[in-house]
């Protein structure tokens, strides 16, 4: 059957070093590489100061340094497994992940998750560039050189520029720029991590009282949600350049060790400083990068600021790359340097109010995590249920047109990410008091669950909820249609 291509990208005249790919597949040309290099950008996207604030977050719950510890670790390596399943498809479709997404959910029935997608990575490239800025001005302060407003422009403008260029450029510059941040920062990390060292007090972290099995779930989801699932709609923008043949294998460690490593240890570590002092515990999570550079002698601020800005700058330029493609998934017809542009005004649009405007900038942030949390949890069930099913490399001609063979609209993957968000958000709460999430939770009284103020509010048990919802729905309910998909020729 001959498939009109109505909705097929082209690899339009772009500037001199600019990447000309966009939502197209890449052509086989310019697929290359191992698997291994997939360690450089989620190293470096992943290697942030960030990472420590989790320790005292997850103590927020009224766990055990030990509690913490599992959840810490189980949380980030299976949120970051998710990641390496997904960029598998990467491999086997060579186009960007919400270009992909629309076998199981139908090319126009797709638009709907790659708004999701472009929303939470806009939002992630917000926060961290929000991050970076406020840590040059705290930083600015302590040394005496001024922290007021002028510095925050400044600083606003220098990691927003670099973010941007990079969004724009593309792929390439962002594969080399991830290496040296990988280094640099991972090496003064460690030099941080050393200076840090006299404030952790290993009888008051071991003295800390174990907390229930639903406050440790709650941690556990935080971790998943701050960290591995934040990137599952992404995973597979980077191996999408990989040749078809690569081992899968290989893509799914390295992407899974890449993105997993710095977090784990920075959040081990985080555990130990905030255990070690409940004040200092309070402040990492009002401010956490604040809080993390006041424990340290002001000779080495100059080193922490660096370390925060560029581990910040690493995962906002992973961020604003994917959210142009999601954008251009959503139906956006613009170039995707274009696209990677307008997102870096909306960045900074909100970086600006987040900055200069927003109040218990934090608290909004955590409510964010949790809220999208549930519907791209569910959308990743989805998507990995799809792809457990397929035997075969996806038709990348009919991933653009609606009436191949991946169709206009799936109703049951859609049925499946609107009813597992609706279940999410049902079972999980703003635990940080935002006011706009008061409506969250509304299933727990009915199911029993002790309503709001019971401890199964706590435990995010609805972002678990709509990741299995999503998956097993799809491994039920879409043998037939991926068996007919896989029946006709190409």
């Amino acid at each position: 059957m001959a498939v009109e291509e109505v909705d097929r990208p082209t690899r339009a005249a772009v500037p001199a070093g600019v990447e000309a790919n966009g939502s197209n597949v890449i052509p086989e040309s310019e697929r290359h590489g191992r698997p291994a290099q997939l360690f450089w950008p989620w190293f470096g996207s992943n290697v942030s100061i960030l990472g420590l604030g989790y320790g005292a977050f997850a103590l927020g719950f009224g766990i055990s340094f030990w509690q913490g510890l599992i959840a810490g670790v189980l949380g980030i390596a299976v949120s970051f497994l998710l990641c390496g399943f997904v960029a598998v498809a990467g491999k086997r479709g060579s186009a960007p992940t919400l270009v992909l997404s629309r076998a199981p959910f139908g090319v126009d029935g797709n638009r709907l998750p790659a708004l999701l997608s472009w929303v939470l990575t806009v939002g992630w490239e917000t926060v961290l560039v929000i991050l970076a800025t406020i840590a040059t001005a705290h930083v600015f302060d302590r040394l005496g050189w001024g922290g007021g407003d002028g510095v925050k422009v400044a600083a606003l403008i220098v990691v927003a520029l670099l973010t941007v260029v990079a969004g724009v450029f593309g792929y390439r510059l962002i594969m080399r720029l991830q290496v040296w941040i990988t280094v640099i920062t991972g090496v003064l990390t460690v030099a941080y991590m050393i200076a840090a060292a006299g404030h952790i007090h290993w009888d008051k972290v071991s003295a800390i009282g174990t907390g229930s099995s639903q406050h440790f779930l709650g941690a556990l989801v935080l971790f998943m949600t701050g960290f591995g699932l934040g990137w599952v709609n992404a995973a597979a923008d980077y191996s999408r350049y990989l040749p078809r043949g690569s081992s899968s294998r290989g893509v799914v460690f390295w992407t899974a060790f890449g993105g997993a490593v710095a977090p784990i240890v920075l959040a081990i570590y985080g555990l130990l400083l905030a255990g070690s002092s409940a004040k200092l515990s309070t402040a990492i999570g009002n401010d956490p990068i604040g809080a993390l550079a006041d424990v340290l002698p002001k000779g080495f601020l100059v080193v922490f600021v660096v370390v925060a800005v560029l581990g910040l700058i690493g995962g906002s330029v992973l961020d604003i790359y994917s959210s142009g493609l999601s954008l251009l998934a959503a139906g956006v017809r613009i170039p995707r340097w274009a696209a990677a542009l307008l997102d870096g005004v909306v960045m900074i649009a909100g970086t600006v109010y987040g900055v200069f405007g927003a109040k218990h900038f934090v608290i909004t942030f955590q409510g964010f995590l949790i809220t999208l949390g549930v519907p791209i949890a569910a959308w990743c069930g989805i998507f990995l249920g799809d792809l457990v099913l397929r035997r075969r490399d996806y038709a990348e001609a009919e991933l653009f047109d609606a009436r191949g063979r991946y169709g206009r609209a799936n109703p049951l993957a859609l049925l499946l990410l609107v009813g597992g968000t609706a279940l999410g958000w049902g079972l999980v709460i703003n635990i940080y008091g935002t006011d706009w999430l008061t409506w969250q939770g509304y299933l727990l009284d009915p199911l029993g669950l002790g309503g709001k103020t019971g401890s199964w509010a706590y435990s995010g048990l609805g972002v678990l909820v709509a990741l299995v919802v999503g998956f097993v729905g799809t491994l039920a309910g879409s043998v037939g249609r991926v068996r007919r998909q896989e029946s006709q020729a190409t």
